[in-house]
């Protein structure tokens, strides 16, 4: 860090010390709607979402062939199949905006193109069946039907858009031309297959969230989701015994290790960022007070959208807690389309995810990816209101 920076970073705390009246019961509060917030990521999202996560961006980095990934996510690649594989990744991965991270950070290393690694990056979290049926159920059919079309429609477009932007400074797969590690002669494309399959099960079994009602499949999973877990980490253990050496496992854990460092401290420091301006969800404790959100977003301006959009992209939504804070927001007299645009932008990114997703594909292409997300949630959500 340049002495210039550490300067103003120094010049910064002191006038924050200084100035800010932590007297005051408000800001009082949402320092503490900051701890809490961390805390509540800490214990429900951590352990079961984000460390299974974690080890999958490990595997994809050390037992997925950087040709592979050129192959199907490239700049040569097959854009139909690119983008299409891309763009229903979350009807798998049952993922929120910060959870999707590491995965986007292990194939995008890999050598995917700029294109399909952001349509993965927002398709994971924000086509979420969870989430899109419970948005049909308990915010009405027309919303949840926009929702699955807006996002698949969102991630091809979005990734097409960031591919031509930055067509210049993508790598060349020359880049990576290297001989192939000898493990993945030593097993077959079956058997490695069942070890993604394995932690791929783990991650969404594990991180299975109760559903609203007590009754139907959902909620039959869940009462057993702990068993699912623990018999899909039994299977992982079994095929980690019979199929690897000590020294892959070493590598992947390191690789794992290597994610975790990189994308865990920027992910809470974004997470209390949120909380302080924020406050948790329903809470109203952060700085921000909620009734101005609610006032914002009423009717359907494209200002309304805008700002629906806006207060999507930087607040952080767990998975399937956009559907309760909407619901209120409707209650409070949000618009539908604002409600489609804070859909279309909530999930897919947030604060924290936006520091995490910098340090990966740099500042210039973070900006505009984050651009294109306001922009075309803004458009399809005013779109959106004023056909219903």
């Amino acid at each position: 860090m340049k002495d210039q920076t550490r300067l103003i970073i120094f010049i910064l705390v002191f006038c924050a010390f200084y100035f800010i009246p932590f007297d005051q019961a408000r800001i009082a509060g949402a320092i503490f709607e900051a701890f809490y917030m961390a805390q509540e990521y800490a214990r429900k999202h951590v352990l079961f979402c984000l460390i299974p996560a974690f080890f999958i961006a490990g595997a994809i980095s050390i037992f997925i062939s950087k040709e592979a990934v050129i192959k199907y996510f490239g700049p040569k690649a097959n854009k139909a199949l690119a983008y299409g594989i891309a763009s229903v990744s979350g009807s798998i991965l049952a993922v929120c905006s910060c959870t999707v991270l590491p995965m986007f950070a292990g194939i995008y290393t890999r050598g995917a193109g700029i294109g399909p690694a952001t349509a993965f990056l927002y398709a994971g979290p924000a086509i979420n069946v969870l989430a899109i049926i419970l948005t049909a159920r308990v915010l009405g059919f027309e919303l949840g039907i926009a929702r699955a079309v807006g996002a698949v429609v969102f991630s091809i477009v979005i990734g097409i858009l960031m591919s031509v932007i930055f067509k210049t400074e993508k790598k060349e797969d020359e880049e990576f031309a290297e001989v192939e590690h000898k493990q993945k002669k030593m097993r077959t494309l079956g058997q490695n297959g069942l070890y993604f399959l394995s932690l791929i099960l783990l991650l969404i079994f594990a991180a299975w969230a109760k559903p609203k009602e007590a009754v139907g499949f959902w909620n039959a999973v869940y009462n057993i989701h702990w068993y699912l877990a623990g018999g899909s980490l039994i299977f992982l253990l079994v095929i980690l015994f019979k199929w690897f050496t000590k020294q892959e496992i070493s590598e992947w854990t390191f690789s794992t290790w290597v994610f975790t460092r990189q994308i865990l401290p920027l992910l809470f420091a974004g997470v209390m960022v949120a909380g302080f301006l924020l406050g948790r969800p329903n809470t109203g404790a952060g700085i921000i007070p909620e009734k101005f959100i609610s006032m914002l977003v009423g009717g359907n301006s494209i200002l309304s959208n805008f700002f629906a959009a806006i207060a999507g992209a930087f607040m952080y939504f767990a998975t399937l807690t956009e559907v309760p804070i909407l619901q209120g927001l409707i209650g409070a007299g949000m618009g539908k389309g604002p409600a489609l645009s804070l859909l279309l932008a909530g999930p897919a990114v947030s604060l924290p995810s936006m520091l995490v997703i910098r340090s990966i594909i740099g500042t210039k292409k973070t900006l505009t990816y984050i651009i294109l997300v306001v922009i075309l949630s803004t458009l399809v959500g005013w779109l959106y209101g004023g056909l219903f």
